[in-house]
């Protein structure tokens, strides 16, 4: 365990950071499950609807750092991509 103050400080920023990244995550990944689980579903509208959701969880996860910039685009380009197939169809 650290002895320095700020190095106890430290550990306590990590674990703050540490639980706001993964609940951050975590609504990421739901996000996503809810979008493919409507593109599954075959409802356009609903499927457009999580889409939505789902990219805009996405830049929010981007602008706090917690996802990389190209990590988040592409899964919006692989969503986009099945929500498109699906209009075409």
């Amino acid at each position: 365990m650290a002895n320095h103050f700020s190095a106890l400080k430290r550990v306590r920023q990590t674990e703050t950071r540490t639980l706001r990244n993964r609940a951050a995550r975590s609504r990421v990944r739901t996000a996503l499950r809810a979008a493919r689980e409507a593109l599954a579903g075959g409802n356009q509208q609903a499927a457009a609807q999580a889409f939505s959701a789902a990219v805009s969880a996405l830049d929010k996860t981007v602008k706090k750092g917690v996802l990389h910039k190209n990590t988040a685009s592409r899964y919006k380009s692989r969503l986009a991509a099945r929500l498109n197939a699906m209009a075409a169809k």
